[in-house]
């Protein structure tokens, strides 16, 4: 089964079925290859962000319209694309997707696999993915920014498992270095008064068990062996954990898109297992990874 890609800077779909395909329903974003001229509307995508909540990315929506003084047409406002999916949220701000994926490996997968369908049949050239998201920090104290440099699974493995036809497929979560450190350079230049770390991401399959907590429904194991387990961790440079960073990597290496994950932990998980920081402040943290992407942007449309 051979690739398929529009041009050498494209995506590729590792599918060559799409190709004979009459329409290509993107059901989980309500979209169609058959009713919508989907590069004319989305050509001109440089940039897919995407995080947890519908909210969320609704405000990043607004937020980086603001910071690329982007005018609507005098009575327009943004508006949700996928908003009769019921499914996932999406907003298109010039060269800019936010889009919501939410919790978990599952769904994040669903939605990139049409996603990056649409930047196919968009033609898009260049696209840079950006998840902006929340996670647990390992030694690192609440409102620290991680942008991962390696994604691996609970078991330390550097690699997203899938089962596939009654086999067990194994596609390498590799993200690209030179983006991360970029954006780690313009973190520390643009804001300095943020702890910003470069660092591994441990992806997990769970957010109770899976993470080591002792506040699920089940729990089989003592608080003594959870924080020898999650030091262990911090002595091999895992910075922090979540949900979506294994699926993420994997699958935007095995199209060619550059992805970065930007993430702030709302609790150091060391010190305690429930996010339990007010509201307002936890809304400033959840702030942060949408400004250092905002500024990535810019300075890659030359806008500074």
């Amino acid at each position: 089964m051979g690739d398929i890609s529009r041009e050498s800077d494209g995506v590729i779909l590792k599918n060559p079925n799409i190709v004979s395909l009459k329409e290509d329903v993107l059901y989980h974003i309500s979209l169609s290859s058959g009713t919508h001229d989907l590069k004319e509307m989305f050509g001109d995508i440089k940039f897919v962000c995407m995080g947890g909540t519908p909210k969320r990315m609704e405000g990043f929506a607004h937020f980086i319209q603001k910071e690329l003084n982007i005018k609507l047409p005098t009575g327009t406002i943004l508006e949700d694309i996928s908003r009769h999916s019921y499914r996932y949220s999406m907003f298109k701000i010039g060269p800019v997707l936010s889009i919501s994926h939410g919790m978990g490996i599952p769904s994040v997968s669903i939605m990139l696999h049409e996603v990056i369908k649409l930047m196919y049949h968009a033609q898009c050239k260049n696209v840079t993915f950006i998840r902006i998201g929340t996670c647990g920090g390992i030694g690192l104290p609440g409102g620290s920014l991680v942008i991962t440099e390696e994604a691996v699974d609970g078991l330390m493995r550097p690699y997203l498992e899938l089962h596939v036809l009654g086999k067990m497929v194994q596609r390498p979560a590799i993200l690209d270095s030179e983006l991360a450190k970029e954006i780690k350079s313009l973190a520390n230049e643009k804001f300095p008064h943020y702890k910003t770390v470069l660092g591994r991401t441990m992806c997990t399959y769970d957010f109770y068990e899976g993470q080591g907590r002792l506040d699920g429904a089940f729990c089989d194991y003592d608080e003594e062996s959870k924080l020898a387990y999650l030091r262990k961790l911090e002595e091999m440079n895992i910075v922090n954990m979540e949900m979506e960073s294994l699926a993420f990597a994997a699958m935007c290496n095995h199209a060619g898109i550059k992805g970065a994950v930007v993430c702030v932990a709302l609790l150091n998980r060391l010190q305690g297992d429930q996010v339990n920081t007010p509201k307002e402040i936890l809304e400033e943290w959840q702030h942060r990874p949408q400004e250092i992407v905002a500024e990535f942007i810019k300075r890659r449309l030359g806008m500074e």
